[in-house]
């Protein structure tokens, strides 16, 4: 059995017109997100799924993650317990 951790979540973060397509996303439009601002959080969501949740984070935490990424220190392994 896989355990997943709860993270917040949005369905109304912003409206449509804040959201904003990341410029690392492929061309092709098959690994795309968008970010969108709002009230000091950020939402992070599927652009394929305009409709669906948005993962929330605070302006600190999404800073934080950014730099982890950057930093080549993140380790995304997928592990399956």
């Amino acid at each position: 059995m896989t355990h997943h951790r709860h993270f917040p979540v949005s369905t109304d973060l912003a409206p449509e017109e804040d959201w904003t397509k990341s410029s690392y996303s492929s061309q092709d439009n098959q690994n795309c997100i968008e970010m969108a601002k709002r009230g000091g959080l950020i939402g992070v969501r599927d652009s394929k799924d305009k409709k669906g949740p948005a993962l929330v984070f605070t302006a600190a935490a999404w800073t934080g993650f950014v730099g982890l990424v950057n930093s080549g220190e993140a380790d995304f392994s997928v592990v399956d317990s």
